[in-house]
């Protein structure tokens, strides 16, 4: 009888590793939203599609720091790029009238 309890705690334990694999896995990659994954594993994860994504997620890259900010340096960026197209297409129009009326 005391080895039947013994496999059934051993038992225990590798179900719910198994269970948590997508937290763990994410602690170990160190996922800056880590506790927000194990929020979602532990309430979701007893569905297989949610744990599924769980798994998923913690197997993603890290997010940004600071999304928002980058997202506003890429726009400067996009528009600054736009800006000097648009300049030198003006200068070349500019050139090439200038060519004509010396001709």
């Amino acid at each position: 009888m005391g080895g039947n309890v013994v496999v059934q705690a051993i038992a225990a334990v590798l179900a719910l590793g198994l269970y948590f694999l997508p937290s763990i896995l994410a602690d170990r990659r160190k996922r800056h939203d880590v506790l927000t994954l194990a929020l979602f594993n532990a309430c979701l994860g007893w569905t297989g599609f949610g744990w599924l994504l769980a798994l998923y997620w913690s197997l993603q890259p890290n997010p940004p720091k600071n999304v928002a900010g980058e997202i506003v340096e890429t726009r400067k960026i996009v528009r600054m790029r736009a800006f000097s197209s648009a300049l030198l297409m003006r200068v070349q129009k500019r050139a090439t009238a200038r060519e004509r009326g010396e001709k």
